[in-house]
């Protein structure tokens, strides 16, 4: 990487900042989830590799003005997963004698509660509780984690029936908004968006993922309407070509050969 950023590297990798970076990462990272997804060994193998790849590149970058080094980052990792793992590790780093009697819930509190010291004697102030959500996560993972943050002290619905209501209530504002606004109008995105947060804490309150049931559904409908185009062409025929009638003939068609995930019916 250091090559390819010297002057005698390449032209393409000494343009890249930080900011034109981004995309990338987020690419690269999307690619991985696929593979795992998928069971794809080779392709994680692959991809894991796009996506360190994408640490060294920033790495190098901020190395170059004299902010830190790879090394410096890996570094600052690891003195964390020692601090915060006190029942495996004494605290230069060495393998407790005998590991403390602990549940996989109790380490989560106690990383939580040795992250908060930290930034106490650090003196930062106290993060908001919606504070360290990322703003640039999926906007239905992001969601959810909000949703679940603020559930944490007690703001929350007692199950999932209230959300149903409160699912039917965000609807009617955003007829209304339509009917006030028209279809294009910062007031109808606006309950549009509340819409789609009450659905998400649905999901959450069901015990469901929205983006793992958002993704579902969105490749069933990827592959019914890869079987409508497959059977059109086997007629000859092009999917711009027909009617809305008849482009619905052909999804309820596919819906009928197909089981409840979009795939063929044997």
């Amino acid at each position: 990487m250091q090559m390819l950023r010297s002057p005698e590297g390449c032209p393409w990798d000494r343009e890249q900042t930080l900011a034109t970076l981004r995309p990338f990462v987020l690419e690269e990272t999307c690619e991985l989830l696929d593979a795992i997804d998928e069971g794809d060994w080779a392709g994680i193998c692959e991809e894991l590799g796009d996506v360190v790849f994408e640490a060294v590149f920033i790495a190098q970058l901020c190395s170059e003005p004299g902010h830190f080094t790879l090394a410096d980052a890996l570094q600052s990792v690891l003195d964390k997963l020692i601090r915060r793992h006190p029942h495996v590790f004494t605290p230069d780093g060495l393998p407790l004698s005998a590991t403390r009697d602990i549940t996989s819930t109790g380490v989560r509190a106690q990383w939580d509660d040795i992250k908060t010291a930290e930034r106490a004697q650090a003196g930062k102030p106290q993060k908001p509780l919606l504070g360290g959500i990322p703003r640039a996560l999926p906007a239905l993972l992001r969601a959810e984690k909000v949703g679940a943050r603020a559930a944490s002290v007690g703001f929350d619905w007692p199950d999932a029936l209230p959300v149903l209501d409160k699912i039917d209530e965000e609807v009617a504002e955003l007829r209304e908004a339509v009917a006030l606004h028209g279809l294009q109008s910062a007031a109808v995105e606006d309950e549009y968006g509340d819409v789609l947060f009450a659905l998400t804490n649905l999901g959450r309150k069901m015990g469901l993922s929205p983006e793992r049931a958002l993704q579902r559904a969105t490749d069933k409908f990827h592959r019914r309407f890869g079987q409508m185009e497959a059977t059109a062409r086997a007629e000859g025929r092009a999917l711009t070509e027909e009617s809305l009638e008849s482009l619905e003939a052909r999804w309820q068609a596919a819906k009928a050969a197909t089981d409840a995930d979009g795939h063929p019916l044997a």
